[in-house]
């Protein structure tokens, strides 16, 4: 049984949906899911008091910290941002650049590793955030893990989020599509998979 860490950070909540959604995958597929929030030290006070903001926080606040040194206990790790201007948000590449001991200590080579995220338009940078955050993966010897065409057939007709490269979500404040939550839990059953044979 693989044990997958999702990693993610989520300011209004929506990618924190798709989090759970792909560990929902997981454990479908008979592994075992554990979510990570990023912390966000840098939230002005006044912003985390905000409405939609402020009930984020509060449906997280059970959901563990991530820890730099837990990555190495995981047989694969899918890390999760909002797109911020085509790339990952400031909070989740701090939480990247504390693991430098890892790449150091190439803890994390071989292991699996995956990305997902959203934006608020079909071309706010749903590719662009998981490119750029791939790259993270390939300095430390990780496997990258796409979701590809062949694991949910809604990755080729979704008008919603969803791509080859993984799972995604158009943010309009209505939740998951069906479509979006289809092709978060066929990725979790899939990178579960991949993720097993590599620890194997």
């Amino acid at each position: 049984m693989a044990k997958i860490g999702i990693v993610y950070y989520s300011m209004y909540g929506a990618t924190y949906e798709l989090a759970k959604a792909i560990a929902q995958g997981v454990e479908k597929a008979g592994g075992e899911a554990h979510l990570r929030r990023v912390p966000d030290p840098l939230l002005p006070d006044e912003v985390k008091a905000s409405d939609g903001v402020r009930e984020s926080i509060e449906a997280q606040s059970e959901v563990q910290l991530a820890d730099a040194a837990e990555l190495e206990e995981f047989d694969g790790i899918v890390f999760g941002s909002p797109t911020r201007y085509g790339s990952a948000t400031s909070q989740l590449q701090a939480f990247l650049d504390t693991t430098g001991g890892q790449w150091q200590s190439g803890a994390l080579v071989g292991k699996a590793a995956g990305f997902f995220t959203g934006a608020a338009t079909m071309h706010g940078g749903h590719e662009t955030t998981i490119m750029s955050m791939a790259t993270f993966a390939m300095h430390h010897g990780m496997a990258v893990v796409p979701l590809g065409y062949g694991n949910a057939a809604e990755v080729g007709s979704t008008t919603t989020g969803g791509s080859p490269y993984g799972p995604t979500q158009l943010g309009n404040g209505d939740g998951l599509s069906d479509d979006e939550e289809s092709i978060a839990l066929a990725y979790g059953d899939f990178f579960n998979g991949i993720a097993d044979k590599l620890a194997a």
